[in-house]
């Protein structure tokens, strides 16, 4: 999968949200716990709409205990009813997975590709997560085929551990993702990897870089706890996002660039959130979005101006951090899941896991048009609660999301909202 190809906007050094009112269209689609919990509860991870528009995601729970894939498919009356595709520990010792907490990934032959946070193995071997392949069957009503790519073995293997990203594409076919620990090296902080069909059913793995931390209080200064997946640029490039890392302690987070070459991949940290107060914000946990001129979109955790994170932009132009664009609570706090660029204007979207009108217990959506930030809608607990999930959209502008909990059952929902 390609990442998408978006329009430049906006610029700035420090830009500081402007709250504006807006009258969306929002409808709960589905809400878990219709049906107890065999029907899955807290999703987490971006959705995907194949060509005749049903819509599939994840759930981390639910189902027979260990999550589920699901499947939301319209009628003509505008209701939408729910599917469950694959139960995880449906095989002995959960050598299939459980808790799948990113989205999944679509191919042109309609398998889906995802990953599970723990299971794998089994006994001795446990537990440190998994590439999934779900196949649909070649009848109608027929049963879907769970097929593991990868069982992770974390420091066992050097592998990686806990994979919590959503995977990507390159146009030969392979899969690329991240983990969020493991690794080879005596302070592994995650790792990024390739998974490569080998032609007789079976996959190989090869890491393309392990995060490292110091020993004796030095830092994880290349960055530690990759939430995010990968992006593509044109040229061959991925770039993506550490949670921690990038100085001294802890770290406020990087902005990572990985290249190829003939002696492997190579690691550039283009940029390091540890700015004094914080002021461009701390904790990336998005995947990184790539515009046509090459400037680098995602967002903070927390930080900014005013604490809450917000929405930055690098650029090639200006030598790395351009703007971060700093949330007050009104707009959302905690915008997890990077954004959503409309190709046709260059606004961003994007969820925000808190904060809101009301009492911001809840979340938002927002819209981001020049400097001014726009809610679109703000989680009261029964329409929602918690979305942590990145957006997608139809052709027709329509955009699609989670929330983790939340809805008729407090186990999470699947929205539209019509900006």
């Amino acid at each position: 999968m390609r990442a998408m190809r978006i329009l430049c906007l906006l610029c700035g050094v420090l830009c500081t949200a402007v709250v504006a009112a807006d009258q969306s269209q929002y409808k709960v689609l589905y809400s878990f716990g219709t049906s107890g919990s065999s029907d899955g509860s807290l999703p987490e991870g971006k959705l995907v709409m194949d060509k005749v528009g049903n819509l599939y995601g994840t759930t981390a729970g639910g189902g027979l205990g260990a999550g589920t894939v699901f499947e939301l498919s319209p009628a003509p009356d505008g209701k939408w009813s729910e599917a469950i595709l694959y139960n995880f520990c449906s095989q002995q010792q959960c050598s299939d997975g459980q808790k799948p907490m990113a989205g999944l990934t679509l191919d042109q032959f309609g398998n889906l590709y995802g990953t599970t946070y723990s299971g794998g193995q089994g006994g001795n071997d446990c537990c440190m997560g998994t590439v999934f392949e779900l196949s649909p069957p070649s009848v109608r009503a027929g049963v879907w085929t769970e097929a593991v790519l990868w069982r992770f073995l974390g420091s066992q293997g050097k592998d990686g551990s806990f994979p919590v990203s959503r995977l990507i594409f390159d146009a030969e076919g392979n899969l690329y993702g991240t983990t969020l620990g493991g690794g080879s090296g005596s302070e592994p902080a995650g790792t990024v990897f390739k998974l490569t069909p080998s032609g007789n059913g079976t996959w190989n793995e090869t890491i393309l870089y392990t995060f490292q931390c110091q020993k004796s209080g030095g830092g994880c200064l290349n960055g530690s706890q990759p939430y995010a997946g990968v992006t593509f640029d044109k040229a061959g490039n991925l770039y993506g996002t550490t949670w921690q890392g990038g100085g001294q302690g802890e770290g406020g987070g990087i902005v990572y660039k990985l290249s190829p070459g003939q002696k492997g991949w190579s690691q550039s940290v283009l940029y390091n959130f540890t700015t004094p107060g914080n002021l461009h914000g701390i904790g990336p946990k998005g995947a990184v979005n790539i515009d046509s001129q090459g400037n680098l979109y995602s967002t903070v955790t927390g930080g900014g101006e005013f604490g809450f994170g917000g929405v930055f932009r690098l650029t090639p132009a200006n030598g790395g951090h351009e703007y971060t664009l700093s949330f007050h609570s009104t707009d959302g706090i905690d915008p997890e899941a990077g954004v959503l660029i409309d190709p046709r204007n260059g606004n961003l979207y994007g969820t925000a896991s808190g904060g809101g009108d009301g009492n911001g217990c809840c979340g938002t959506v927002f819209k981001v048009a020049g400097k001014k930030v726009t809610v679109l809608h703000s989680f009261n607990g029964t329409d929602g609660k918690w979305p942590v999930a990145a957006l997608i959209a139809d052709k027709k502008g329509h955009l699609y999301g989670t929330t983790k909990l939340g809805g008729d059952f407090n186990k999470g929902v699947v929205f539209e909202i019509l900006p």
